[in-house]
């Protein structure tokens, strides 16, 4: 029997993803597996640059791992390309990110820090993954339109609202992005692995069986430390300072049957 492992939204904890890795492998005992990673490997956490250089550099042995990019690495990549204005990545996040990559809190905020080889593995990263029962991606998908026509709006920064139980034709769709400290959050149709984990320090990992169809048989929970209580009232306030924002750039989707995204 082969395992599918599903790791959601880090957001800069590498704490917690040494910590998943360690039982993963632990839990999968030498034979041949598969681990999803969902996406928002960066910001509100203190360690994205971290985050990035160990999944690059991540290739166990019978493990394949894949890496999906969520909506966070498309706010990273399209501001450090200029293409998008700093301050909605700042609001979002993206301070903490360039901190881990040495920037001072004293200094202008500056993307050229990053690395070129980090945004071109941000570019380069998947935006589902597919298998026989199941469609793994970061937020949503439109269950009336092909899984190859799905817009990486959709993809990326889509909420399904709330009551929704619709995978995708026979497929159950495993998802983060919808943070929720309750998670994982089960539908016949759908699993939300995001528990919010860069704040609570509770990482929650969706083990999936390939030959059954359906949620996961098992979770891997990882318990670490909680984010700061300053960190979690600053980020809390500029959350709520950017869901204008949020919901101005979520109308362009309105038409799709789940409701507009946030930026978790």
């Amino acid at each position: 029997m082969s395992l599918t492992y599903a790791i959601p939204d880090i957001h800069g904890r590498i704490d917690l993803l040494e910590l998943a890795i360690d039982k993963i492998v632990e839990h999968s005992a030498g034979e041949r597996a598969t681990i999803v990673t969902l996406g928002d490997y960066v910001d509100y956490g203190p360690s994205s640059r971290q985050v990035i250089e160990r999944l690059r550099a991540w290739r166990p042995d019978k493990l394949t791992v894949v890496n999906l990019k969520g909506n966070h690495e498309e706010m990273m990549w399209k501001v450090c390309n200029n293409l998008a204005e700093l301050s909605w990545w700042i609001m979002n996040g993206g301070d903490q990110t360039l901190a881990s990559y040495g920037q001072s809190s004293r200094e202008k905020f500056d993307p050229q820090m990053v690395p070129q080889v980090h945004l071109e593995w941000l570019a380069d990263l998947a935006l589902m993954h597919v298998d026989q029962h199941r469609v793994f991606v970061h937020s949503a998908v439109d269950p009336k339109i092909p899984l190859d026509q799905q817009s990486e709006q959709t993809l990326l920064w889509k909420l399904y609202p709330k009551g929704f139980n619709l995978g995708h034709g026979d497929r159950h769709v495993v998802h983060g992005h919808d943070a929720n400290p309750k998670a994982p959050i089960v539908t016949i149709g759908t699993t939300n692995l995001d528990g919010m984990a860069w704040k609570t320090g509770r990482l929650v990992i969706g083990i999936f069986e390939d030959d059954r169809p359906g949620a996961a048989s098992e979770y891997l929970e990882i318990v670490g430390q909680p984010a700061q209580r300053q960190q979690f009232f600053r980020d809390l306030l500029r959350r709520a300072l950017s869901v204008v924002g949020r919901r101005r750039r979520a109308a362009d989707v309105t038409s799709d049957p789940t409701r507009p995204s946030k930026s978790s």
